[in-house]
């Protein structure tokens, strides 16, 4: 919440579960950055936690149902983009998956001092986000929201 300590908590965010997050990184190229997501995972008032990641196993059928199975329990993805992002194969077939499965995703811009390549199969108005703890908890927030089926109340629908 904006203007208040970012320590404090009120009932409504501590009844309110984690947002559970699949994690897709170059493995090859950005073996560092999902440590820093995890690490921000951990803060006491993070509102969401990593439940899968990218790992270095043969990308077979098996894989394939694996990571379906794990970006399917997650709420969203989100993607760290790095230098050579857009030659991983594995990013790019992580990133269809979720597409596939209709899960909310964003991209997020893992190194600010070089210039970030988004993955294959990106789409033309996905946006790369800038990697702030401001940035990060607001766009978590807003990718899920923007997600969510918006109900049309009867009185303003057609007969």
């Amino acid at each position: 919440m904006r203007g208040l300590h970012p320590n404090h908590r009120n009932s409504f965010e501590r009844s309110t579960p984690n947002v559970r997050i699949f994690m897709s990184f170059d493995l090859d190229n950005d073996q560092d950055l999902p440590d820093l997501l995890l690490e921000q995972s951990l803060r006491q008032c993070s509102g969401f936690e990593i439940s899968a990641r990218s790992e270095a196993t043969t990308m077979t059928d098996g894989w394939d149902e694996t990571v379906r199975r794990q970006i399917s329990e997650a709420d969203e993805v989100i993607v760290i983009c790095g230098e050579h992002t857009a030659s991983s194969v594995r990013v790019s077939a992580e990133l269809r998956v979720a597409q596939e499965e209709q899960k909310p995703y964003f991209l997020l811009w893992g190194r600010r001092e070089e210039m970030c390549t988004r993955p294959v199969g990106s789409k033309r108005d996905d946006t790369m986000y800038s990697w702030t703890w401001e940035i990060l908890q607001d766009q978590i927030i807003t990718t899920l929201r923007d997600a969510q089926p918006h109900e049309v109340p009867e009185r303003y629908k057609r007969p």
